[in-house]
């Protein structure tokens, strides 16, 4: 049998570098918002202790595939004999600071470690996640999210009802570039949560994306025109919000030939945040 879950994109309502650890990581502020514009990961479970990926997955080689990676992690907690399959049916950009790539392997976390019947406790996942990367976490944690540390340190936030226009730049922004990027602002003040509210902060990576990347600059203006537009993560997609659908639609409407993008609605919780309750 196989089984299929989605894996939603998230938007970073804002991102701020407040800092750098030793190691050279940078310290973030940020919110994280899930959207329901997602991928599918589909599951096949199998019973000759096997991970595989079927399918390609262009310039990712398997065993660098964050799914792969996160089933194989999980296995080692899983019953004798335990595998799977694992293939995708990609609709996020990779490259996109939609955090796909990231989704994708949470949701074989939190999937399999019911269909395995692993049962792991959620904090317990959300420390596994973080060997895959710094943004895996949040999609394990579930829900909007206040997030500190190198995005690790996650508490839940209330976040209104919105509705998210979103594009889509034809380009694939490397998140480590940006961070490199010696003109990145690397002390923004940090604010405690409770002040946070929607529209406050901004997000320190846009300025240096926009200045390598003309065609999110381009997204930028263009969105711009009907609110508040920013961009998510290290890019390359950029968004804005509105309070209702049909605003968000009438905005998307008037989209240019030449650029691509799509509505989303904000999630409160993950599709699968009570998937083992």
């Amino acid at each position: 049998m196989i089984y299929a879950y989605p894996a939603p994109a998230k938007l970073n309502l804002f991102l701020h570098v407040v800092g750098r650890r030793a190691d050279g990581y940078h310290l973030l502020q940020s919110v994280f918002r899930l959207i329901d514009r997602a991928d599918t990961v589909h599951l096949e479970l199998r019973a000759d202790s096997r991970v595989v990926r079927d399918g390609d997955l262009p310039g990712v080689p398997e065993d660098r595939d964050l799914t792969v990676r996160a089933a194989r992690l999980l296995q080692a907690h899983a019953p004798a004999g335990a595998g799977v399959s694992i293939r995708l049916d990609k609709v996020l950009p990779m490259g996109g600071g939609l955090g796909g790539g990231s989704s994708d392997a949470a949701t074989v976390l939190l999937a399999l470690n019911c269909l395995w019947q692993v049962n792991l406790p959620r904090e317990t996942l959300q420390q596994m996640a973080l060997q895959l990367g710094a943004d895996v976490p949040v999609f394990v944690f579930g829900q909007t999210a206040f997030a500190e540390g190198v995005g690790e340190i996650l508490r839940p936030l209330s976040a209104p009802p919105a509705w998210y226009v979103v594009l889509m730049p034809p380009v694939q922004v490397p998140t480590a570039a940006i961070f490199a990027a010696p003109e990145l602002t690397r002390n923004s003040p940090p604010f405690k949560i409770a002040r946070f509210s929607a529209g406050m902060g901004h997000n320190d990576l846009q300025p240096v994306v926009v200045s390598r990347y003309p065609e999110v600059a381009r997204h930028l203006e263009w969105l711009g025109q009907f609110g508040e537009a920013r961009m998510t993560g290290s890019g390359a997609c950029v968004f804005a919000s509105f309070g209702t659908e049909s605003a968000a639609r009438d905005v998307l409407r008037q989209l240019p030939q030449t650029m691509q993008g799509f509505v989303a609605q904000g999630l409160d919780r993950h599709p699968l945040h009570d998937f083992c309750a």
